[in-house]
């Protein structure tokens, strides 16, 4: 691609995308695009950041999603397959092939259920539960770095903003949170 005169591999900036964008579509409101553009590319590096991270660990971002829902489901880290896929935004086919994988890494155990012997459980290991806590160590260090340059109230009023964008997505988009296609 850097052959082809005028192309280069680098993503364009900011500035020079919503150029692009506001000589094909008059219309484009540049404070709106440059708001959504920077907002995706964070989201994109980020992830690049974290998936980073997790690796490191020896873990995927998907193991990483999985253990977090157990962790948010609170103790004792609990949840059967279904609930998983549905938290996950998964079908019960990835979210039984991801559980497998983390079953034989030692990050959570699967049993049937004493109560209901149909039902399936989920649990995290000790072991998984370290590799999230270390994940969140890393985060923590990323995510203060990130936000150095930000007074106490700046990261107030962004939070509060951001969470005001993310209700008016979830309102007008409620199924939104899970994938567009299985991603593993």
């Amino acid at each position: 691609m850097a052959d082809t005169p005028g192309v280069t591999d680098t993503e364009p900036t900011l500035e020079e995308q919503i150029a692009a964008y506001q000589r094909e579509f008059q219309a484009l409101d540049p404070q709106v695009e440059k708001i959504v553009s920077a907002l995706s590319r964070l989201n994109r590096r980020m992830n690049v950041a974290y998936g980073r991270q997790t690796a490191a660990l020896g873990i995927s971002n998907a193991e990483w999603e999985v253990l977090k829902a157990l962790v948010l489901s609170g103790a004792p880290y609990r949840l059967g397959p279904s609930e998983l896929a549905k938290r996950l935004g998964l079908t019960p086919a990835a979210m039984t092939h991801r559980i497998d994988r983390m079953v034989g890494e030692g990050l959570v155990t699967r049993e049937r259920d004493e109560s209901n012997r149909v039902r399936v459980i989920v649990e995290l290991t000790p072991e998984g539960r370290e590799k999230w806590l270390e994940a969140m160590r890393l985060a923590t260090v990323f995510e203060e770095d990130l936000l150095q340059d930000l007074t106490p109230a700046e990261r107030a009023v962004l939070g509060e903003v951001l969470t005001r964008l993310l209700r008016r997505v979830e309102d007008a988009q409620p199924d939104a949170g899970g994938r567009l296609s299985d991603l593993d």
